[in-house]
């Protein structure tokens, strides 16, 4: 694939939109689609055409992206009747960077080999920051030769990109991310309160601990956010609790039990209960902060 392939982009939210614009500052021809044409409107004004539906996306690319927000929504985006699959041409290359189910990403897999297409689940790890310094984590699901293609246009998205095998593996790999990261949280946020309540400075506590045997992406990224009452999303509560309902279906379906995870998607519940589920995953200090 070179430079003037045309690239699709479905999803322009707090990921997608920096994502979309990464692909630009690279040079790519990129043409994208939200359901909501404003949020699109800077990545027009920078250059990207604008396709009114996934059926004209999929009429127009031949390298489709797209990062929506719930799995139902990548079911319709790829196999309803308007949607991808049922449109794209022989040899287009698909890529969901949706966390989404293991399942569904292996029924698409299925359905666009079917068509001569080639499907590929690519979830992502890093949040806001990660996607605007194109500096994801990309876990993907699907096959090697089809990885082969695609992994250049995912070069311009992340740093630390790798194939985890058949269909459905790179959103296998993404739920270990989600349940490492749940119980982590917590203790982020425990670790921040309980230096409070000491009356220190939480500044220089993050400065001893984050480079310790505590550090962690969280604590180094998401801690400072805490402490100075910032909890604009980089990645919503809302899709959080979608992700860990999916890792606690398949580990259930595995026969394995989850207690930490258990534990912070019931504590998200409760904020989300509350009406914080717009709120970046870091609100979750709010539990202690009520």
């Amino acid at each position: 694939m070179t430079n003037q392939t045309e690239i699709g982009f479905i999803g322009t939210g707090v990921m997608g939109k920096s994502m979309a614009r990464n692909l630009l500052k690279a040079g790519r021809s990129l043409v994208v689609y939200s359901r909501t044409k404003e949020k699109a409107q800077d990545l027009l004004d920078a250059g990207a055409a604008w396709a009114d539906s996934p059926k004209r996306v999929a009429e127009t690319a031949n390298i489709i992206i797209t990062i929506v927000g719930y799995p139902s929504d990548v079911e319709e985006v790829y196999l309803g009747a308007e949607g991808l699959v049922a449109n794209a041409r022989p040899n287009t290359y698909l890529i969901d960077m949706t966390t989404s189910t293991p399942s569904l990403a292996v029924k698409i897999a299925d359905a666009a080999l079917g068509k001569g297409i080639h499907a590929l689940d690519a979830p992502v790890s890093g949040g806001d920051i990660g996607a605007k310094e194109a500096k994801l984590s990309i876990m993907v699901g699907g096959s090697s030769e089809a990885f082969a293609v695609v992994e250049p246009i995912l070069k311009h998205l992340g740093t630390n990109i790798v194939h985890q095998g058949k269909a459905g593996s790179g959103q296998h790999t993404k739920m270990c991310n989600q349940i490492a990261i749940a119980s982590n949280m917590i203790g982020v946020c425990e670790a921040i309160v309980y230096a409070e309540k000491a009356g220190l400075d939480t500044n220089k506590v993050l400065q001893s601990i984050s480079s310790g045997a505590a550090g962690s992406w969280s604590l180094s990224n998401l801690a400072p956010r805490m402490t100075s009452g910032d909890f604009d999303p980089g990645f919503y509560i809302k899709h959080f609790i979608k992700d860990m309902n999916i890792a606690l279906q398949e580990a259930e379906s595995m026969g394995m039990t989850t207690p930490g995870l258990s534990l912070a998607k019931e504590l998200y519940g409760n904020l989300a209960e509350a009406g914080l589920e717009n709120n970046g995953t870091q609100a979750l200090y709010k539990y202690w902060d009520r």
